[in-house]
This record gives C-alpha cells, structure tokens and sequence, in this order.
C-alpha cells in the first residue's frame, strides 16, 4: 500500500499544481480571456462579438458589425490594457479586430 502524505493544502494551491503539471496553463488562459472580453465589454458589444481567440501574446476577436469594429479600433490600447488588468497579468500584447 502506498504511504498518504499529509500535506494539507488549499483547493486553489492543488489546482494550481495540477494545472502547472499538466501544462495547462496555455489553455486556462485562453478561457479567462474569453471571460474577461465578456465582462468588460458589456452585452452590446457582447451581442456583436462572433469569436475571442488568443494565439500566443495576440488576441483575435471577430466582429460581425463593421461600425463596432471601427469604434473599438481606436481604442486598442486602452482595451489591452483593461484585459490585462481583469486578467491579473500581462497576457495580451495585441489586438486584431476582424
């Protein structure tokens, strides 16, 4: 029988060992952007969004109203820097909206 360790630890603490062992960071990230797209940018842009993507240090969103996707254009490094600070790092380098 094997021997049970005694280390007692949080839930958050485990998590993040399993998530750093199994090298599942890369796609946890790409979920918490996803997430952090939907509550800073509110239903109205929410309702015009088609896809979030993060490849690497650049996220891709699919706009389906080319209005929308001109007014937010003047804004990408406010947008980048909102998405990095929701997300509690530095995750996101560049915008491209299609």
């Amino acid at each position: 029988m094997s021997k049970r360790e005694n280390d007692h630890q949080s839930l958050q603490d485990a998590l993040s060992a399993f998530i750093k062992k199994n090298n599942l960071q890369e796609g946890m990230d790409k979920v918490d952007v996803r997430t952090a797209w939907e509550n800073l940018m509110g239903n109205g842009v929410q309702n015009y969004t088609t896809a979030v993507e993060l490849r690497r240090d650049t996220l891709f969103v699919s706009l389906s109203s080319s209005v929308l996707r001109e007014e937010l254009s003047h804004g990408k490094s406010k947008i980048i820097s909102m998405l990095n600070e929701e997300l509690g790092k530095e995750l996101i380098k560049k915008l491209v909206l299609r």
